[in-house]
């Protein structure tokens, strides 16, 4: 990716962060990013595409920071946990993301056009977690008559909404992930639990 594009996906997410899709004007992004206007809209077509960009660019550095830590001795269960654990933590790049994650889903209700991006960047980290679902059953981790897809669109669902809850500081980073964690025990039982 070039230095420039980067730069002004990094801008673009920082300011759905702080303002919001309503308060996002193009001209600040392309100042924050230290680009001309016309450059953005070289690199993106109008509105929608710089969002479907940013959307695209969190989805990526939230791919990045939910593996931060991974060891070749880790079992399939705890990189699933990691990967649903990692979207709750107190690091201004997690914040960042999850603000804005959340700004855009909640704009999405209104504004039809990132419906589509948005279900697509949903899609990619569902089939993400399905497949550590997938890992952890074949390890004998989590039960094998759980639905990896449908155990993944619970557990990303759940997130997202404690996620919410966390920011607006209606729960605490530690609650949250405690949270999770029941979750993921009452959603995926590891084989060995459901059968002593």
């Amino acid at each position: 990716m070039s230095t420039r594009r980067d730069a002004i996906l990094r801008a673009s997410a920082t300011a759905i962060a702080e303002r919001g899709i309503r308060g996002l004007r193009v001209t600040d992004v392309a100042d924050a990013a230290g680009v001309s206007a016309g450059l953005l809209y070289y690199h993106f077509r109008d509105r929608i595409g710089l969002l479907e960009a940013a959307l695209n660019h969190i989805n990526d550095r939230a791919r990045e920071y939910r593996s931060e830590g991974e060891a070749l001795t880790d079992s399939a269960r705890d990189r699933l946990l990691r990967s649903l654990l990692g979207e709750i933590q107190d690091r201004p790049d997690v914040v960042e993301n999850s603000l804005a994650w959340n700004e855009l889903r909640a704009s999405a209700v209104y504004e039809e056009a990132l419906r589509g991006p948005l279900a697509r960047t949903t899609a990619a980290w569902v089939s993400e977690i399905a497949d550590a679902v997938s890992q952890a059953q074949l390890a004998g981790e989590v039960a094998g008559t759980i639905d990896p897809h449908r155990a993944a669109v619970t557990m990303t669902a759940l997130v997202e909404g404690l996620s919410g809850r966390w920011l607006c500081r209606e729960i605490s980073t530690d609650d949250a992930r405690s949270l999770v964690l029941g979750a993921v025990e009452t959603v995926m039982p590891s084989e060995l639990r459901r059968h002593p």
